[in-house]
Protein backbone atom coordinates (compact mmCIF):
# COMPACT_ATOMS: atom_id res chain seq x y z
CA UNK A 1 0.00 0.00 0.00
CA UNK A 2 1.18 3.06 -0.95
CA UNK A 3 1.25 5.34 2.08
CA UNK A 4 -0.76 9.14 1.77
CA UNK A 5 0.99 11.82 3.71
CA UNK A 6 4.61 11.35 5.64
CA UNK A 7 4.91 11.67 9.06
CA UNK A 8 7.78 14.01 10.99
CA UNK A 9 8.54 14.61 14.26
CA UNK A 10 11.47 16.09 15.78
CA UNK A 11 14.10 14.18 18.29
CA UNK A 12 12.11 14.82 21.63
CA UNK A 13 10.32 11.26 20.64
CA UNK A 14 12.69 9.20 21.82
CA UNK A 15 12.39 6.15 20.07
CA UNK A 16 14.81 3.85 18.92
CA UNK A 17 16.20 5.54 15.47
CA UNK A 18 16.28 2.43 13.68
CA UNK A 19 12.89 2.30 13.93
CA UNK A 20 12.29 5.41 11.34
CA UNK A 21 13.74 3.86 9.04
CA UNK A 22 11.80 1.12 9.31
CA UNK A 23 8.20 2.55 9.73
CA UNK A 24 9.32 4.86 7.28
CA UNK A 25 8.95 8.51 9.41
CA UNK A 26 11.43 11.25 9.72
CA UNK A 27 12.72 13.19 12.58
CA UNK A 28 14.49 16.27 13.15
CA UNK A 29 16.96 16.19 15.82
CA UNK A 30 17.23 18.45 18.62
CA UNK A 31 21.09 19.83 19.23
CA UNK A 32 23.18 19.72 22.43
CA UNK A 33 25.95 21.30 23.91
CA UNK A 34 28.17 20.45 27.19
CA UNK A 35 30.27 24.03 26.73
CA UNK A 36 27.61 26.75 25.58
CA UNK A 37 29.63 26.38 22.11
CA UNK A 38 29.73 23.58 20.43
CA UNK A 39 26.44 22.15 19.84
CA UNK A 40 25.59 18.61 17.93
CA UNK A 41 23.00 16.82 16.95
CA UNK A 42 21.55 14.34 19.16
CA UNK A 43 21.55 10.92 17.04
CA UNK A 44 23.48 11.77 14.29
CA UNK A 45 26.94 13.26 15.68
CA UNK A 46 26.20 12.57 19.45
CA UNK A 47 25.09 8.82 20.43
CA UNK A 48 22.19 8.83 23.47
CA UNK A 49 24.54 6.56 25.22
CA UNK A 50 27.48 8.79 24.60
CA UNK A 51 25.48 11.81 26.00
CA UNK A 52 24.77 9.98 29.09
CA UNK A 53 28.27 9.05 29.83
CA UNK A 54 29.18 12.52 29.50
CA UNK A 55 26.83 13.32 32.22
CA UNK A 56 28.21 10.39 34.56
CA UNK A 57 31.78 11.80 33.95
CA UNK A 58 31.09 15.40 33.75
CA UNK A 59 29.28 16.08 37.09
CA UNK A 60 28.39 19.39 37.67
CA UNK A 61 28.14 20.40 34.30
CA UNK A 62 24.60 21.09 32.81
CA UNK A 63 24.59 20.38 29.25
CA UNK A 64 22.12 22.59 27.36
CA UNK A 65 19.56 21.85 24.75
CA UNK A 66 18.97 23.50 21.44
CA UNK A 67 15.43 23.10 19.02
CA UNK A 68 15.58 22.84 15.34
CA UNK A 69 16.07 25.51 13.34
CA UNK A 70 13.61 26.84 10.61
CA UNK A 71 15.97 25.76 8.45
CA UNK A 72 16.37 22.08 9.44
CA UNK A 73 12.61 21.96 9.04
CA UNK A 74 12.83 23.22 5.72
CA UNK A 75 14.83 20.89 4.74
CA UNK A 76 13.02 18.38 6.27
CA UNK A 77 9.61 19.26 4.63
CA UNK A 78 11.19 19.84 0.73
CA UNK A 79 11.92 16.53 -0.47
CA UNK A 80 8.27 15.69 0.19
CA UNK A 81 6.50 18.74 -0.94
CA UNK A 82 8.88 18.40 -3.97
CA UNK A 83 6.79 14.94 -4.33
CA UNK A 84 3.33 16.38 -4.00
CA UNK A 85 3.32 14.60 -0.42
CA UNK A 86 1.13 15.77 2.19
CA UNK A 87 3.12 16.35 5.63
CA UNK A 88 2.25 15.87 9.27
CA UNK A 89 4.62 17.41 12.01
CA UNK A 90 4.47 16.39 15.51
CA UNK A 91 6.43 19.05 17.52
CA UNK A 92 7.38 18.41 20.96
CA UNK A 93 5.08 20.82 23.90
CA UNK A 94 4.80 24.30 22.73
CA UNK A 95 5.04 24.71 27.06
CA UNK A 96 8.97 23.47 26.70
CA UNK A 97 10.19 23.94 23.25
CA UNK A 98 10.06 26.27 20.23
CA UNK A 99 10.39 23.37 17.83
CA UNK A 100 6.95 24.01 16.34
CA UNK A 101 7.43 27.68 16.00
CA UNK A 102 10.49 26.36 14.11
CA UNK A 103 8.36 24.07 11.98
CA UNK A 104 5.54 26.78 11.15
CA UNK A 105 7.84 29.27 10.34
CA UNK A 106 9.23 26.58 7.68
CA UNK A 107 6.28 25.55 6.68
CA UNK A 108 5.15 29.33 6.05
CA UNK A 109 8.18 29.81 3.63
CA UNK A 110 7.74 26.75 1.48
CA UNK A 111 4.19 27.98 1.05
CA UNK A 112 5.36 31.54 -0.56
CA UNK A 113 7.24 29.65 -3.27
CA UNK A 114 5.00 26.15 -3.42
CA UNK A 115 1.16 27.65 -2.55
CA UNK A 116 0.52 23.77 -2.90
CA UNK A 117 2.40 22.42 -0.11
CA UNK A 118 0.21 20.46 2.52
CA UNK A 119 2.10 20.67 5.70
CA UNK A 120 0.15 20.24 9.27
CA UNK A 121 2.04 20.74 12.04
CA UNK A 122 1.11 19.60 15.56
CA UNK A 123 1.39 20.38 18.94
CA UNK A 124 1.63 17.53 20.59
CA UNK A 125 1.49 18.45 23.91
CA UNK A 126 3.61 15.89 25.12
CA UNK A 127 7.20 14.81 24.85
CA UNK A 128 9.77 12.24 25.11
CA UNK A 129 8.79 8.74 25.37
CA UNK A 130 4.91 9.98 25.38
CA UNK A 131 5.60 11.71 21.72
CA UNK A 132 6.94 8.87 20.72
CA UNK A 133 3.40 7.12 21.44
CA UNK A 134 1.52 9.25 19.85
CA UNK A 135 4.03 9.33 16.69
CA UNK A 136 3.84 5.27 16.73
CA UNK A 137 0.21 5.41 17.00
CA UNK A 138 -0.24 7.88 14.02
CA UNK A 139 1.85 5.42 12.10
CA UNK A 140 -0.44 2.28 13.03
CA UNK A 141 -3.42 4.85 11.68
CA UNK A 142 -1.72 5.77 8.68
CA UNK A 143 -0.90 1.97 8.01
CA UNK A 144 -4.31 0.80 8.32
CA UNK A 145 -5.27 3.46 5.20
CA UNK A 146 -6.79 6.33 7.08
CA UNK A 147 -6.60 9.59 5.27
CA UNK A 148 -4.48 12.91 5.65
CA UNK A 149 -7.70 14.40 7.15
CA UNK A 150 -8.52 11.66 9.28
CA UNK A 151 -5.53 11.49 11.09
CA UNK A 152 -4.81 14.86 11.96
CA UNK A 153 -8.50 14.88 13.51
CA UNK A 154 -7.54 11.54 15.41
CA UNK A 155 -4.22 12.82 16.81
CA UNK A 156 -6.60 15.66 18.45
CA UNK A 157 -8.88 13.79 19.42
CA UNK A 158 -6.06 11.25 21.26
CA UNK A 159 -2.84 13.59 22.13
CA UNK A 160 -5.12 15.09 25.21
CA UNK A 161 -5.31 11.37 26.92
CA UNK A 162 -1.39 11.38 27.30
CA UNK A 163 0.23 11.43 30.44
CA UNK A 164 3.69 10.72 31.90
CA UNK A 165 4.46 9.74 35.39
CA UNK A 166 7.75 10.22 36.41
CA UNK A 167 10.70 10.44 39.20
CA UNK A 168 14.42 11.58 38.79
CA UNK A 169 17.46 11.17 40.44
CA UNK A 170 17.76 14.70 42.28
CA UNK A 171 16.72 18.19 41.82
CA UNK A 172 19.59 19.54 40.26
CA UNK A 173 19.28 19.13 36.81
CA UNK A 174 15.17 20.25 37.01
CA UNK A 175 16.72 23.80 38.90
CA UNK A 176 19.48 24.20 36.10
CA UNK A 177 17.10 23.09 33.31
CA UNK A 178 14.42 25.92 34.83
CA UNK A 179 12.04 23.32 34.66
CA UNK A 180 11.19 23.44 38.59
CA UNK A 181 8.21 25.89 38.65
CA UNK A 182 5.02 24.05 40.60
CA UNK A 183 7.52 21.22 41.72
CA UNK A 184 9.65 23.53 43.90
CA UNK A 185 6.58 24.91 45.69
CA UNK A 186 6.04 21.53 46.67
CA UNK A 187 9.46 20.03 47.12
CA UNK A 188 11.26 23.18 48.87
CA UNK A 189 15.01 22.81 49.27
CA UNK A 190 14.44 19.82 51.59
CA UNK A 191 17.59 17.58 51.54
CA UNK A 192 17.50 14.57 49.58
CA UNK A 193 13.34 15.17 48.68
CA UNK A 194 12.74 13.94 45.04
CA UNK A 195 9.73 14.71 43.57
CA UNK A 196 7.30 12.52 41.72
CA UNK A 197 6.37 14.69 38.34
CA UNK A 198 2.64 14.10 36.51
CA UNK A 199 2.79 15.67 32.42
CA UNK A 200 -0.51 16.22 31.08
CA UNK A 201 -1.35 18.33 28.13
CA UNK A 202 2.43 20.24 27.45
CA UNK A 203 2.63 20.70 31.75
CA UNK A 204 4.01 19.66 35.12
CA UNK A 205 2.21 19.33 38.18
CA UNK A 206 3.74 17.66 41.72
CA UNK A 207 2.16 14.53 42.08
CA UNK A 208 4.27 13.77 45.60
CA UNK A 209 7.87 13.65 46.98
CA UNK A 210 9.91 11.15 49.27
CA UNK A 211 13.28 10.30 49.91
CA UNK A 212 13.26 6.77 48.97
CA UNK A 213 13.17 6.45 45.14
CA UNK A 214 11.20 3.07 45.51
CA UNK A 215 8.35 4.51 46.81
CA UNK A 216 8.86 7.29 44.61
CA UNK A 217 8.29 4.78 41.58
CA UNK A 218 5.94 2.63 43.30
CA UNK A 219 3.85 5.86 43.05
CA UNK A 220 4.14 6.57 39.87
CA UNK A 221 2.81 2.61 39.38
CA UNK A 222 0.22 3.80 41.19
CA UNK A 223 -0.98 7.31 39.41
CA UNK A 224 -0.93 5.08 36.12
CA UNK A 225 -3.58 2.46 37.77
CA UNK A 226 -5.48 5.23 38.94
CA UNK A 227 -5.69 7.07 35.22
CA UNK A 228 -6.61 3.79 34.22
CA UNK A 229 -9.31 3.85 36.49
CA UNK A 230 -10.29 7.28 36.08
CA UNK A 231 -11.06 6.69 32.45
CA UNK A 232 -13.07 3.88 32.90
CA UNK A 233 -11.71 2.03 29.87
CA UNK A 234 -9.70 -1.20 30.14
CA UNK A 235 -5.80 -1.06 30.03
CA UNK A 236 -6.06 -2.78 26.11
CA UNK A 237 -7.18 0.39 24.91
CA UNK A 238 -3.72 2.83 25.93
CA UNK A 239 -0.41 2.00 24.88
CA UNK A 240 2.22 2.47 27.77
CA UNK A 241 5.94 2.52 27.67
CA UNK A 242 8.79 2.82 30.23
CA UNK A 243 11.06 5.92 29.72
CA UNK A 244 14.37 5.09 31.36
CA UNK A 245 17.97 7.74 31.30
CA UNK A 246 20.95 6.08 32.20
CA UNK A 247 20.00 2.32 34.06
CA UNK A 248 18.70 0.16 31.73
CA UNK A 249 18.77 -2.96 34.13
CA UNK A 250 16.53 -0.90 36.98
CA UNK A 251 14.23 0.08 34.14
CA UNK A 252 13.87 -3.80 32.97
CA UNK A 253 12.99 -4.28 37.32
CA UNK A 254 10.18 -1.18 37.42
CA UNK A 255 8.64 -2.88 34.51
CA UNK A 256 8.19 -6.11 35.62
CA UNK A 257 6.73 -4.31 38.63
CA UNK A 258 4.44 -2.23 36.34
CA UNK A 259 3.54 -5.95 34.34
CA UNK A 260 2.50 -6.99 38.66
CA UNK A 261 0.33 -4.19 39.00
CA UNK A 262 -1.80 -4.23 35.74
CA UNK A 263 -2.21 -7.94 36.92
CA UNK A 264 -1.12 -9.92 34.03
CA UNK A 265 -3.42 -7.49 31.32
CA UNK A 266 -0.38 -6.25 29.64
CA UNK A 267 2.19 -8.60 28.01
CA UNK A 268 5.56 -8.11 28.51
CA UNK A 269 6.19 -7.06 24.88
CA UNK A 270 3.40 -4.63 24.73
CA UNK A 271 5.34 -2.23 27.36
CA UNK A 272 8.50 -1.38 25.43
CA UNK A 273 11.37 0.61 27.52
CA UNK A 274 12.34 3.06 25.64
CA UNK A 275 15.73 5.56 26.75
CA UNK A 276 14.55 8.98 27.06
CA UNK A 277 16.79 11.15 24.71
CA UNK A 278 19.31 14.62 25.68
CA UNK A 279 16.47 17.09 24.86
CA UNK A 280 14.60 15.85 28.04
CA UNK A 281 17.53 14.95 29.80
CA UNK A 282 19.48 17.76 30.32
CA UNK A 283 16.37 19.04 32.23
CA UNK A 284 16.39 15.71 34.31
CA UNK A 285 19.93 14.28 34.70
CA UNK A 286 20.64 10.99 34.15
CA UNK A 287 17.97 9.02 36.15
CA UNK A 288 14.63 9.72 34.88
CA UNK A 289 12.51 7.11 35.27
CA UNK A 290 9.03 6.65 34.55
CA UNK A 291 5.54 6.00 32.19
CA UNK A 292 3.83 7.01 29.39
CA UNK A 293 0.38 6.48 28.67
CA UNK A 294 -1.79 7.62 25.36
CA UNK A 295 -4.43 5.88 24.28
CA UNK A 296 -4.61 3.93 20.92
CA UNK A 297 -5.45 5.38 17.73
CA UNK A 298 -7.48 2.14 16.81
Amino acid sequence: MSKLFHVITDGSCDLPPEWAEQMRYSVVPFYVSFDDEHYQKEIEEIGIREFYQQMMDRKGVYPKSSMPSTQDYVDAFTPWVDQNMPVICICITTKFSGSLQSAVNAAQMIREEKPQARIQVIDSTVNTVLQGLLVLEVMKYQQSGKSYEETIQRIEEIKSTGRIFFTVGDMEYLKHGGRIGKVSAVAGSVLGIKPVITLKQGEIFPSGIGRSRRKNLDKTISLLVDYLKETGEDVSCYSIAVGFGYDYEEAAEYRARVLEALGGRVKEEELPILQIGATISVHTGPYPLGLGIIRKSL
